[in-house]
């Protein structure tokens, strides 16, 4: 899908938006690491990967996984605004009857390849995934997102060794590094820098990139093409919350609603940022 980067601006503020408008509709869920991949994701859905939001199983299709499960909004936003279902079911978020629930689920959703929400297990399904495109010989790339909290989960270390092992040269994980998590700053909670390094050590090829700058994400997965025997590793670096000025930084938004006041602050900042794109 060829968008030129003024228009994927454009579109990763309307993912923002709705991710703003599902959150409160619903009255939970988790804005903040929703928003700070939105650029990430709008770069993967409509410009990066070979998809079709009519056809969702189409053979040879890229596969994204979204690891940290949590961050649901941010996926179903941009897979409503890739055409996978009407926006509108976005206000249905989190509500009795609804596909789109607190967690994604690939039997309900159209576009969603794996159901996460325990964090590490949407990487290790990614790894197998991509190790089953080699062995059937399927051109179809897989992509996962992963936050930089979940690198404290011991499985996502079996998997990076796995897929490095297997030389799984269609495997490109992206980590959402914004820094925070639902208890605070990651270096209080459990340091795991210096990621880049140990990747390396893992026998990784890695990237470091600011998360927000949509050349840089869209070079990043030119090079994870480029890349031949080993997987490719994009570190983002992200700000949580990114696009609502009083999300930004705050790890008390990682997973609360907006009340009615901050929903219209939040909206009516996120649509003048798009009136000037």
């Amino acid at each position: 899908m060829a968008m030129d980067y003024q228009a994927l601006r454009k579109k990763a503020n309307d993912i923002r938006i709705g991710i703003i408008k599902s959150v409160y509709s619903a009255g939970s869920g988790h804005p903040g690491g929703s928003l700070s991949a939105a650029d990430i994701l709008t770069v993967l859905y409509f410009k990066e990967m070979n998809i079709d939001p009519e056809n969702p199983r189409m053979p040879g299709r890229d596969k994204f996984v979204l690891s940290k499960g949590h961050a649901s909004p941010g996926i179903y936003s941009t897979l409503a605004e890739r055409g996978f279902f009407p926006k509108e079911e976005l206000l249905t978020f989190r509500k009795m009857g609804s596909k789109l629930q607190g967690h994604p689920d690939m039997k309900k959703v159209p576009g969603i390849e794996m159901s996460t929400g325990s964090l590490g297990q949407g990487f290790s399904a990614a790894v197998g995934m991509a190790l089953a495109n080699k062995l059937d010989k399927d051109p179809g790339r897989v992509y996962v997102l992963m936050g930089d909290g979940e690198l404290q989960e011991g499985m996502v270390w079996e998997a990076f060794m796995s897929a490095a092992h297997f030389k799984l040269d269609n495997l490109t994980v992206i980590i959402d590094w914004n820094g925070l998590q639902i208890d605070g700053k990651n270096d209080d909670v459990m340091s795991v820098t210096p990621i880049d390094e140990k990747l390396k050590g893992f026998r990784w090829e890695v990237m470091t990139i600011d998360g927000h700058d949509l050349e840089e994400i869209n070079y990043a997965f030119e090079k994870a093409r480029e890349c031949k025997g080993k997987p490719f590793a994009i570190i983002a670096k992200t700000v949580k919350g990114k696009g609502v000025s009083f999300m930004e930084n705050e790890s008390g938004w990682h997973g609360k609603a907006p009340n009615k006041e901050q929903f219209e602050q939040a909206l009516a900042e996120l649509e003048k940022l798009g009136g000037e794109l």
